[in-house]
């Protein structure tokens, strides 16, 4: 299909609140792709009308294709490339087979419903994620809008805002944006028992903590009690400097070898939205422990599987290219350093810590092979001697860091 395809988003407001130039593309059109509540929208005529499959995604080329050479116009709701379609068509075919004339997002008309800036208020969209998502975007005085999944989406938030400690919350749903039945409904989080309102909504929320809400923010060093399970973690001032070697950026994956209660990789997920990571465990109990820790902490898409390295092969293609590896357990497994360090490419960072001697001196020996920096730290925390206070040293901790800077560069 080498045509361009036209993608014309529309809102609540349906027809009318369409641009001459969205209109023209429409009654121009071959074909009319989109769901049926954008479709039912636009006025009759003899163009044929398609609903999107389900499910959409494996669906979407055959479809295209059966329809090549025809002039497709697709309908889409409000901003197309705003968690929408047009995302996944570009995506597809490529920017330059694909036109978008966008219309306002429902972000757009939320911000400008509250009287909020639209380029400093965070959205969290919760249409295809669990509602636990939305926790590390909580905060003292923060205004966040949230993409509901439908009409119960509301109840959900409230719920979980009052379960953590933000129960005096404000929220205003607002449903339908921009179309004859707009509506707004008001309330706090605790005392929230409103029954569901529309499908198509967007929650605008006023953080408010409760007194004595411990503050968990996005900065790696979470205190180590937010963790549950049986204590085999990378402590919290280790951590710290763990993910200070570790470097997350936006949108770049981690693979935690070793992950015991999964706080590397929690944190690493934490730090911005888009960053991704596989946990990797052996031990049964904690591969459940990480992922209720992941799912309390507001990171539940975090995968977590077996054993390492033999759970490599299991790993899905769009996980399978890390950008980071932190081994924190098994280093002195044969091979598993080796095949960490196989799966990284070029500027990929590897980041290894050693409690004990024999693990230490592997360390040490790829250290003298591969480079890198080599440091060792001493935690001593205060704790109660008597009447007084005594500084009780953690066990120190060797950690190698280093990044690959060619294939060709091996052990």
């Amino acid at each position: 299909m080498s045509d361009v395809l036209v993608i014309v988003g529309i809102g609540a407001d349906g027809w009318d609140g369409l641009s001459p130039r969205a209109h023209r593309e429409v009654e121009r059109a071959e074909i009319l792709i989109g769901a049926r509540r954008q479709l039912d929208l636009v006025p009759e005529s003899r163009t044929p009308r398609v609903s999107w499959p389900s499910p959409l995604t494996p669906a979407l080329p055959g479809l295209l294709e059966k329809h090549a050479g025809r002039r497709i116009c697709v309908l889409a709701s409000g901003d197309p490339m705003f968690h929408g379609i047009g995302v996944t068509l570009v995506d597809l075919l490529g920017a330059d087979r694909v036109r978008v004339i966008t219309h306002p997002s429902s972000a757009a008309l939320a911000c400008a419903r509250m009287g909020w800036p639209t380029h400093t208020t965070p959205v969290v969209s919760l249409v295809n994620g669990p509602v636990e998502t939305l926790l590390p975007a909580l905060g003292e005085s923060a205004r966040l809008l949230v993409l509901s999944r439908d009409e119960h989406t509301p109840a959900a938030v409230a719920g979980l805002l009052a379960h953590h400690g933000f129960g005096e919350s404000h929220l205003s749903v607002l449903g339908e944006l921009g179309g004859p039945n707009e509506s707004r409904i008001d309330g706090t989080a605790s005392a929230w028992s409103l029954e569901p309102g529309e499908r198509l909504n967007v929650i605008a929320i006023e953080c408010r903590a409760d007194p004595g809400k411990l503050r968990l923010t996005r900065i790696p060093g979470l205190p180590d009690y937010v963790y549950s399970g049986d204590g085999q973690m990378t402590k919290q001032e280790i951590r710290a400097v763990t993910l200070c070697a570790l470097a997350p950026a936006p949108g770049e994956l981690l693979w935690d070898v070793g992950g015991g209660s999964g706080t590397v990789a929690i944190e690493w997920m934490r730090t911005h939205p888009q960053c991704r990571a596989v946990a990797f465990e052996r031990d049964v109990d904690r591969v459940t422990q990480i992922e209720a820790n992941s799912s309390a902490l507001g990171v539940p898409s975090l995968t977590v599987l077996g054993d390492a390295p033999c759970a490599f092969d299991d790993v899905s293609p769009a996980l399978s290219l890390p950008d980071a590896i932190f081994v924190g357990g098994g280093l002195t497994q044969d091979g598993l350093l080796e095949a960490c360090w196989n799966m990284l490419g070029p500027g990929g960072r590897l980041v290894a810590n050693a409690v004990t001697v024999e693990s230490e001196g592997i360390l040490l020996q790829w250290f003298s092979k591969v480079g890198g920096k080599i440091r060792k730290f001493q935690v001593y925390r205060g704790a109660p001697l008597g009447g007084f206070t005594a500084w009780r040293p953690q066990l120190p901790v060797v950690q190698w860091s280093v990044t690959k800077q060619s294939k060709g560069c091996s052990a």
